[in-house]
């Protein structure tokens, strides 16, 4: 399911973003505690946390990080869960395409579909 429209404003008004938001998902720390946004530019993977209560506002930056950093791999089987930046993060399965798109995106270009109208 994509993030809604309203949760992407309030992370590009965040961060502060004029570029735009190629990738964004939603993650929890390993066992739930705390609730994260990761959003991918084309310069950078920026984490943002969110409060306990209200999971859809981002309140801090937890982390940034340049566009060249792998998010994946993403671990499934009992849920989907990966590591990033030496912290252990889980996702809803729905995501799992997401966070592999944005690794290809960087790390292997020709598995990408190709543009079926390039022209455009």
């Amino acid at each position: 399911m994509p993030v809604p429209r309203p949760v992407r404003e309030r992370c590009r008004e965040f961060l502060g973003l004029d570029a735009d938001i190629r990738y964004l998902f939603p993650a929890m720390s390993a066992g739930g505690g705390a609730h994260f946004f990761f959003v991918v530019t084309e310069d950078q993977v920026a984490v943002l946390s969110t409060g306990p209560l209200r999971r859809t506002e981002p309140k801090s930056v937890w982390g940034t990080y340049p566009r060249g950093t792998r998010i994946g791999p993403v671990e499934t089987g009992a849920g989907a869960a990966f590591e990033f930046a030496g912290s252990r993060f889980e996702v809803d399965e729905e995501y799992v395409p997401v966070i592999n798109a944005a690794d290809a995106e960087v790390f292997d270009r020709d598995s990408l579909p190709r543009d079926p109208l390039p022209d455009l």
